[in-house]
């Protein structure tokens, strides 16, 4: 699969299996390898990324699930439990971080643009999430982006004692897909896109 196949094919995958068509450590090299190469802003590389497997990735799901029945409705915590399910189906998770003392650092050296680093770093962390996105996509995983963030963060730290100054930002389970999504739709292209020539 070529890029442009990648971008073309890459989708939300919520139904997934605790199956893999390539090794962990695989996995790992594809996120260890868009972390080193995707750009940021003033090269600050304050992105970090957490790949959780097995236990852990278990644990993960069940902590994102006991944190949510303490505030969703009794009623309704059914049907968030069931989706939560599908997350710890998957095969393992990627977890998104910004590492809070590394902007700090670029405020002080560059306090002109001080009001600007939190919006290029959620940027910079966007290219990263989609450049790992189409690596599984490639590789035969399924993917989806999931921000149970920051309600979670605390309970979570709690169990991984990762630094406080890493802000979580978004959590990746993947797996083999299990069922393909919905029919993707799409606005017109025309709508979007405007053409400015000589």
């Amino acid at each position: 699969m070529n890029l442009m196949d990648a971008i073309c094919t890459r989708r939300t995958y919520y139904d997934l299996s605790k199956e893999s068509p390539i090794t962990p450590q695989k996995i790992t090299d594809l996120v260890a390898l868009a972390l080193k190469h995707t750009p940021s802003a003033f090269n600050m590389q304050s992105a970090r990324c957490v790949v959780l497997f097995g236990k852990n990735h278990d644990q993960m799901w069940d902590t994102v699930a006991k944190v949510l029945k303490s505030i969703v409705p009794a009623k309704e915590f059914p049907k968030t439990a069931e989706k939560i399910n599908l997350f710890k189906e998957a095969f393992g998770t990627v977890l998104f971080f910004e590492d809070e003392a590394v902007l700090t650092e670029f405020r002080r050296k560059f306090p002109l643009y001080e009001d600007r680093f939190q919006t290029w770093a959620e940027h910079g962390n966007a290219m990263l999430q989609i450049n790992i996105w189409m690596l599984l996509e490639e590789a035969g995983l399924g993917a989806s982006l999931q921000h149970y963030n920051p309600i979670i963060d605390d309970e979570i730290r709690s169990i991984w004692h990762w630094p406080r100054n890493w802000r979580l930002i978004a959590q990746m389970p993947f797996g083999t897909p299990v069922s393909e999504p919905d029919e993707k739709t799409f606005v017109p292209i025309k709508e979007r896109l405007r053409i400015l020539e000589d």
